[in-house]
């Protein structure tokens, strides 16, 4: 029995005794997984501060034209679309019987002018009283007045441009009726515009007058409309903490019309130096913001670098395009990882492929497929 038990003994001590040492040699003979990636050196580029924001564009001069007197209209001279001149007659109401009225003033007035000549004649030989003659110099100073007046009352009735512009869409027919107020067309000059568009309460400190603003639409997608701040609001609006900001933007080809949506950069100080990175290169978690630093530990039995990873935080800036600026946590020349950092853990073994690399365009232009 004693032999019997001795002998399971050093069986189950055995075979513990060869589980270890197969163990001990498969960890030896284990390496770590090399993960193939894509890497940078971190470099320092000219970084032009911008705000970017969203507006709408506004004729500097635009206005539907109406009427401030009823009447009927008589002729038609607008052709809608086309450019006008400040003073092109647009419209003629019927003023027949105003200008008749004119006529008899007008005749009012000449008789009046004529009676106070004559008695100032009276007058130097003191045939007629001071009073008489202060009554036919006030009569005829009344009736000028009503002449202009009705003079006023009969331009009123031809529609004139207020400035020079281009007339929109107008349903102003001969014949038809108009009421003071009615809009007969609107009138739009379109060189230079405004573009109108709202920045946060934080920002004002980086902006001034004159400031460039660049701004796109989708309209022309690869045009960009140059002008500068004309005007900042001198009042923070209440609800928003938003100040409205009001640029200039040449229009000589008519291409941006008022009304239209644009994105709009405003250039807020002159350009500085930032490392800068593919946004791709950056890991993002609830701790904070990642990058992985490639660096070499030691060679292989061929006598190769071998390469590993170094997990740190980093500080991110601003964005533009597809870069990022570091602000901290890295410095210039270090190599860092573009892709792959998903298989990446502190002291991962790497390989560098760059045949694919990620966009590092500062400023990517969309295609339309």
């Amino acid at each position: 029995m004693l032999i019997s038990v001795g002998v399971l003994f050093t069986l189950i001590f055995g075979f513990q005794y060869l589980k270890h040492l197969v163990i001990q040699h498969a960890m030896l003979k284990n390496t770590a997984r090399v993960v193939t990636v894509s890497a940078m050196r971190i470099r320092n580029s000219w970084w032009q501060p911008k705000i970017m924001t969203y507006g709408s564009m506004r004729a500097v001069n635009g206005v539907n034209v109406t009427t401030e007197l009823a009447g009927l209209v008589r002729a038609v001279y607008l052709k809608p679309g086309s450019e006008v001149k400040a003073g092109d007659i647009l419209v003629q109401l019927n003023a027949d019987s105003d200008i008749a009225l004119l006529h008899s003033l007008e005749a009012q007035e000449k008789l009046a002018e004529i009676i106070y000549h004559r008695d100032s004649a009276q007058f130097a030989v003191k045939a007629i009283s001071k009073a008489v003659l202060d009554t036919d110099e006030q009569n005829l100073k009344n009736l000028k007045a009503q002449v202009a007046q009705q003079e006023a009352i009969v331009a009123k009735k031809t529609l004139r441009a207020p400035f020079s512009g281009r007339l929109g869409v107008s349903t102003v027919n001969v014949g038809q009726y108009l009421n003071p107020g009615n809009s007969i067309v609107t009138l739009q000059a379109l060189d230079p515009l405004y573009a109108d568009f709202f920045i946060p309460q934080q920002k004002l400190s980086k902006l001034q007058v004159g400031s460039i603003v660049n701004i796109k639409t989708d309209t022309y997608p690869d045009k960009i409309f140059s002008g500068k701040v004309t005007t900042i609001n001198p009042i923070v609006d209440v609800n928003t903490r938003n100040v409205q900001i009001e640029a200039t933007i040449a229009n000589p080809q008519a291409e941006l019309y008022p009304g239209m949506f644009v994105s709009a950069e405003v250039q807020t100080s002159p350009k500085i130096q930032y490392l800068t990175l593919p946004q791709s290169a950056i890991s993002f978690n609830p701790y904070g913001e990642i990058a992985y630093i490639v660096q070499q530990k030691g060679k292989d039995k061929n006598g190769k670098p071998q390469l590993s990873v170094l997990q740190t935080f980093v500080t991110t800036g601003e964005k533009r395009g597809d870069q990022v600026a570091i602000l901290d946590g890295l410095k210039e020349g270090e190599r860092v990882v573009t892709s792959g950092q998903l298989k990446l853990k502190n002291g991962s073994r790497v390989v560098i492929n760059n045949s694919v690399v990620p966009n590092n365009n500062p400023a990517p232009v969309a295609i339309d497929e």
